[in-house]
């Protein structure tokens, strides 16, 4: 998506970690967004890539695009004619290395190489670039390692380590006054219930694993001895109403050949005028022509399409049959006009019933208008659909009605190309928890995933919740221990879980609103604020001194305070910094988090815990865009998350 933001809000935001990453990591390579910045693709972005990361910033690594991302800029940006210009444009514009996903791709761009019209010098520093950290890593004197790296890694510790992640990274949400967390010894029998309770879904990305242990694996190694654990699936994620129609049952009759797939007749125009542009046999209508059109031929905006051929059920029955698209459609079975949508201009999915015979072939013909791109077009029916869900909660709701605690891990579906346009949990999740809430026995609910999760039609149902996230090859002991009290959890969150969607964007360092934090028809709080997380003990913050209180715009000034472990459990927890510059030239945001200490504390135990408040917790860019410490009073405050502040002191710099 096209990113329009200022350079005041870059620099005081987005470009911090990406500033530390190579100023103070040493980082010596960069990869650019797909995304345009204020009018111009991030791969040929003469600002941003020379501009501000390699002169301002200092950076003299590589800056490599993201796959098919200057190819890109002809399809997603328009900004270059082909894949030459917009090769040429990229590395005048501060890019080194175009990446490509196929080794071939190098004859689309290679002409401007060869025959000079990239600009020289700025072609001279994209290959120095490269070959300075070529040199840096030995390649040239070693190219090739002899060992395989594979039997090098050390499984055990790197096991161990995957658990220590995934037990400090678990963050406690909920833990009701019965304080059913840490499961206590009266409960005998134990119900998991989820489908990520035995996926051991590692997230986007991600490769196999070693060794990997799901919750349900873990949970069982855990409690092979003391408990009567029994399992079962739930109502998964998904809820699946209908499926694409498989290529195996459409057919076309081809010069006297029966071919699998429909005819396909394409039209530069969305009346079906003329010669078709193209004929061809598509083997199972199921597109999604979002970033170019069906082919080279066709108008990506502007076309039309009619298959035609046989489709055969491998079932007898009365089905329902349709489109799950965009623009106008119209479908045919058997001569008769099942579904006429043609002057509608929107997404929809429309269904009709149609009794088939099994394996009897029916004429099927299919009409299609695209008439401004973006187009996604798919034949889709319910036959071999057998929904189990509401089987399988019932299921679920018999297993916890035999057990004593109930242990429900739910999940949701993310990643590259599957954006959210809700935050509740996929399916009929939600309806399994509540109707497993509904038995009365104690229920804890462990969230699988990486982001926010909306919880406002069952949070106040259950006992205990967990944000799990992604827990990696050794959730599974690290959930157990989570859960059992051998290790007391002490996550936070990094992001802010909000209410509803409705209230995005949902930030706790955002400037003054100068509109209070209501809605008309609900609360502007969040639900789970960033920097949030429970644990199975309290901790007492007490005894703030300040070395001093006044200094000037280059001094330092330390920061005590006694942190005491007041439960009955051993713990750890994150202790956070905010700054607040009360009085500025420009806005300032209401709070921002400058620090903070990960601090292990047995139970009755107390330390004295320091920050160091340095001038680079002070600075802000001013009218001019220069960073300066402004004099003035900054309000410090120490807390447990960013809602949670427990200590408050003024700093004057004079």
């Amino acid at each position: 998506y096209p990113i329009n933001l200022n350079e005041r809000e870059l620099e005081e935001t987005y470009f911090i970690p990406f500033k530390a990453c190579i100023q103070q990591g040493g980082s010596r390579s960069i990869m650019t967004a797909y995304n345009s910045l204020n009018g111009r693709p991030c791969t040929a972005n003469d600002w941003l890539l020379n501009k501000k990361l390699k002169q301002e910033w200092g950076f003299n690594g590589f800056v490599i695009s993201d796959a098919a991302a200057t190819g890109g800029a002809n399809v997603l940006h328009f900004t270059a004619k082909d894949y030459e210009d917009a090769g040429k444009q990229s590395i005048e514009n501060g890019l080194d290395v175009i990446f490509q996903t196929g080794f071939d791709s190098y004859v689309l761009f290679k002409k401007p190489f060869l025959d000079g019209s990239i600009n020289q010098p700025k072609l001279d520093s994209a290959v120095a670039r490269v070959l300075r950290v070529k040199f840096q890593l030995g390649l040239f004197e070693q190219p090739y390692i002899d060992v395989d790296a594979y039997n090098e890694v050390d499984m055990n510790a790197h096991h161990t380590l995957a658990k220590e992640a995934a037990e400090k990274s678990v963050v406690l949400l909920k833990n009701d006054e019965k304080n059913v967390l840490p499961l206590q010894d009266k409960f005998e029998h134990i119900a998991v219930i989820g489908i990520d309770a035995v996926e051991a879904r590692l997230g986007g990305y991600s490769g196999p694993g070693n060794h990997v242990l799901s919750i349900l694996e873990g949970l069982q190694q855990y409690y092979s001895n003391q408990k009567n654990m029994r399992y079962t699936a739930g109502c998964g994620r998904e809820c699946k109403l209908w499926k694409v129609v498989d290529g195996q049952f459409l057919s076309t009759n081809q010069h006297g050949r029966m071919q699998q797939g429909l005819q396909g007749e394409y039209f530069n125009n969305i009346h079906f005028e003329g010669n078709p542009v193209l004929f061809r046999i598509d083997k199972q209508i199921n597109f999604q022509w979002t970033l170019f059109s069906p082919d080279p031929k066709i108008n990506y905006d502007f076309f039309s399409c009619r298959w035609d051929g046989m489709i055969t059920s491998p079932e007898t029955g009365l089905f329902n049959i349709g489109i799950d698209g965009n623009d106008g459609y119209r479908l045919f079975i058997n001569g008769k006009l099942l579904i006429d949508t043609w002057n509608q201009q929107s997404y929809h999915t429309h269904l009709n019933e149609f009794y088939f015979e099994k394996d009897k072939a029916y004429p099927i013909s299919i009409e299609y208008k695209e008439a401004s791109g973006n187009a996604w077009f798919k034949l889709i029916w319910n036959v071999g659909i057998h929904d189990s869900s509401d089987k399988k909660i019932n299921e679920a709701v018999d297993l916890v009605n035999q057990s004593d605690v109930a242990v429900v891990v739910v999940g949701i579906e993310e990643g590259e190309f599957r954006d959210r346009s809700h935050l509740q949990l996929p399916g009929k999740q939600e309806e399994l928890i509540n109707k497993i809430a509904a038995t009365g026995k104690p229920i804890v609910v462990f969230i699988v995933g990486g982001s926010a999760v909306t919880m406002s039609n069952w949070l106040e149902h259950v006992n205990a919740i967990a944000q799990v996230w992604y827990p990696g090859e050794a959730g599974g002991d690290a959930v157990a221990a989570i859960l059992s009290g051998e290790v007391n959890p002490s996550g936070k969150l990094p992001i802010t879980f909000p209410m509803s969607e409705g209230q995005l964007p949902l930030v706790y360092n955002h400037k003054p609103t100068g509109r209070g934090d209501d809605y008309n028809d609900a609360s502007g709080q969040a639900l789970f604020p960033f920097g949030y997380g429970l644990s199975y003990t309290n901790f007492e913050y007490k005894s703030l001194y300040v070395s001093k209180t006044k200094m000037n715009t280059s001094d330092s000034t330390e920061l005590t305070f006694t942190l005491k472990n007041i439960g009955d459990y051993d713990g750890d927890e994150i202790v956070q910094l905010y700054i607040r510059d009360e009085i500025a030239s420009v806005v300032r945001p209401v709070k921002e988090l400058k620090a903070f200490q990960r601090i292990s504390l047995k139970a009755g135990e107390e330390k004295e815990v320091s920050f160091l408040i340095s001038p680079s917790m002070l600075q802000m860019l001013n009218e001019d865009m220069q960073w300066v410490v402004e004099p003035g009073t900054f309000r410090i405050m120490i807390g447990s998350s960013s809602k949670d502040i427990r200590l408050r002191e003024i700093l004057t710099v004079e």
